[in-house]
This record gives structure tokens, sequence and C-alpha cells, in this order.
């Protein structure tokens, strides 16, 4: 007799699914519509940057790594769970998120800038040394 109630509430739902409208749309063949709550992914302005490491340090799961002697940022976006923890800490306010999806990809891959970091006494870098990274 129970597996009969299974069996019924089961159909219910299956024939209710069975008439009813997706509840998903055909991205990426229709546009996504971004709500004002999806949180997006993490974009830097690297000339900004001073690589001071507090975005790295106050990362939750550890995505963003930066290397001060090679003037490099780094995140791993697989591992970022986008909490905005690094933007609102940020001084410089060059990191931010930007409402959109991440492409997908067949293996992970890492993003890494070139930043400047200051140099001795506060002093911004030269200038050569912001070139990206190939």
């Amino acid at each position: 007799m129970d597996d009969n109630i299974k069996f019924l509430t089961f159909a219910r739902t299956a024939l209710k699914n069975l008439f009813s409208k997706p509840a998903t749309v055909k991205y990426p063949y229709e546009p996504a519509k971004f709500t004002q709550r999806s949180r997006g992914h993490i974009e830097i302005a690297s000339e900004q940057c001073i690589a001071c490491g507090l975005c790295m340090r106050n990362c939750p799961p550890g995505a963003i790594k930066v290397d001060r002697a090679a003037g490099t940022w780094t995140i791993n976006p697989f591992d970022c769970v986008q909490c905005g923890n690094c933007v609102s800490l940020c001084p410089k306010k060059c990191l931010s998120i930007v409402a959109g999806y991440t492409k997908p990809q067949a293996h992970i891959e890492t993003q890494t800038v070139k930043v400047s970091p200051p140099g001795p006494a506060g002093k911004k870098a030269p200038e050569a040394s912001q070139a990206p990274l190939a």
C-alpha cells in the first residue's frame, strides 16, 4: 500500500513537469539575464594595483596569489567563491566584481596579470615593468 502512494506522488510530479514551462533558459543561445544579486567574477585594473597582498591574505579559499617580487597577481577562478572580500579590502579599489559568467573551460586555468608594485620609499616601479605576461 505504501508503494502505491509513493508511485502516485511521483506520477503527479512527472505529469506536472510534463505540461509546465521549462525551469531553465537556453543559455548560451539566448543571452543570460543577471539579477541584481548575482555576483559575477573578479576583475582587476592592473595599472592601479600596488601588490600589497591584502586581497590574498583575506581570500577565504586562497584563490588569489600576489607575488610582489615578480610583480604578478594571479587568481584561480575555480577556487574563487565570489564573496567580495578582496574587493572590499583593496586599498586602491582596483578589484571589482563584474556581472557575468566565466567562460567554460576544459581544464583549470589561472589568470595572471602583471602589476607594478611600488619600489623603495613608496615610489611606483618604472613603466617598462608593466608589460603583460604572455
